[in-house]
Formats: structure tokens, C-alpha cells, sequence
């Protein structure tokens, strides 16, 4: 889809992955492959260095010890347009791994050709694949942002009988009604919350919550919700009543 486009300096990342990082980059190196220690190397793609600091080896989910440097899905390319031709490679031959084609392989054909692979670090590593992760995610993201002093409740919020515990980000024009608000929520644009108690929540644009006791739950866009449910995950446009 993006083919086209492939062409020069590029920063390729994945989309369900938050990280806080200093994006340095080595003007020597052909690309940077950010990384993250973990407890768990066999769960996740990870890096083998030499003793150069350059990356020599990518491994899907080592049975056996190879590093505990886990690839966390942001890559920088100088010339992207190298990567596109051997992914092209890639198609061609119909290298298919976990049923599927990977990034990864037309990487270790380019190391092949001698290109030079160094690794980045980052601060924070934060996962956004499903509902419990992404949750967590949002309660760490939103502690970050109010130690780095940014403010997080928009001035347009109507309060009615009702509290915000921090860390919350509440946006334009939400309704609070006999509500308690917090820590770790997050409620997007014209929500309305009433005769309700949200903590540790990720709630999107237009929803209306009543009646509720909310924790660990995510809710979408334009969601009505009345219950007593407490962990809970649904989309856009949906109601329950």
C-alpha cells in the first residue's frame, strides 16, 4: 500500500506499541532496531550482538538462550528503499513465517549483505494489544504525563456532585454528574458519566455511562452503557442496557 513512499530515511513502528525513548540515531549505522530487556527472551523476537555493539542476528522466540534484548517493533532505516526491495524478495519467494510475511526476514537479508545494524534503547516499553495491556498502558501514560507536568483536564469539563482523583485525562465538554472520577481514566470529548464510580478506565469520544461501577473496563465511541459490570471491553456504537 505505502510502496511508493519507500524511499529515503524512514522510522517504521508498529501500531500497538507505546514507548518513551531519546531517538538518537548512529549516522554510521544503515538502520536502528529499538530494544528493551525482558525477563522472558523465548516469548518475543530478540537481538544478538557482537562485540562491536552491532547487531548480528535476529531470533523469533529462541527456544534456547540467545540474548534478552527483546525487538520491540520500531525500526529507523537510512534508505528505506533497501528494506522495500527485499521484502520485494520476500513476496517473490513466498518466505512465510507463523503464516504470514515478516518484516524480519528481508532485515536478515539485508545483514546478509553486510549492512550495519546497531540497536536503540528505550525508557518505557508499553503494549496496546488487547483490552487489560492497553488499560494498563493508559494508567501509565497518564502518570508520566502529569509528572512531566502537562494538564490533563480540559477547563470546558462541567462538574455536578462529582470528584476527579488523579491521574485522569478528561477532555472537551464532559459531563460529570454524582460522579467519581479516577486515578487512571481517561474520557474522551462530550462523555457524559453519571451516578457513577470509574477508576483505572479508558473510555473514548461520546459515550454515555450511568449507574456504573467501573474498573478495569474500556469502552468506544459513541457507547451507552448502564449497568453493574466491572470489567468489561465494547466497541463503537454499542449499548447495554
Amino acid at each position: 500500500m505505502c510502496q511508493r513512499f519507500l524511499s529515503g530515511p524512514a522510522v517504521i513502528a508498529y501500531a500497538d506499541t507505546l514507548i518513551r525513548a531519546n531517538f538518537d540515531l548512529d549516522a554510521n549505522a544503515d538502520s536502528v532496531i529499538w530494544v528493551k530487556q525482558v525477563e522472558q527472551p523465548e516469548a518475543f523476537g530478540v537481538v544478538n550482538l557482537n562485540e562491536a555493539n552491532e547487531i548480528i542476528e535476529l531470533v523469533e522466540k529462541p527456544k534456547e538462550f540467545v540474548s534478552d534484548l527483546a525487538v520491540i517493533g520500531i525500526y529507523y532505516f537510512k534508505d528505506v528503499a533497501v528494506l522495500k526491495n527485499e521484502l520485494q524478495s520476500v513476496l517473490d519467494n513466498n518466505i512465510i513465517h507463523g503464516g504470514e510475511y515478516q518484516i524480519n526476514d528481508g532485515i536478515k537479508q539485508m545483514m546478509a549483505k553486510g549492512m550495519k545494524f546497531v540497536p536503540g534503547e528505550v525508557d518505557e516499553w508499553m503494549d496496546c494489544g488487547n483490552k487489560d495491556v492497553t488499560v494498563e498502558t493508559n494508567s501509565r501514560m497518564l502518570g508520566f504525563l502529569q509528572n512531566d507536568g502537562i494538564h490533563l483536564v480540559d477547563p470546558s469539563v462541567k462538574l455536578e456532585n462529582s470528584t476527579i482523583i488523579p491521574p485522569c485525562y478528561i477532555g472537551e465538554n464532559v459531563i460529570l454528574i454524582n460522579a467519581t472520577v479516577g486515578p487512571n481514566v481517561s474520557l474522551g470529548d462530550a462523555c457524559h458519566v453519571q451516578n457513577s464510580t470509574i477508576q483505572n478506565s479508558l473510555i473514548q469520544t461520546h459515550s454515555h455511562i450511568k449507574n456504573a461501577k467501573l474498573d478495569n473496563a474500556m469502552i468506544g465511541n459513541h457507547a451507552s452503557f448502564d449497568g453493574n459490570f466491572t470489567s468489561i471491553s465494547i466497541g463503537d456504537y454499542s449499548v447495554l442496557e
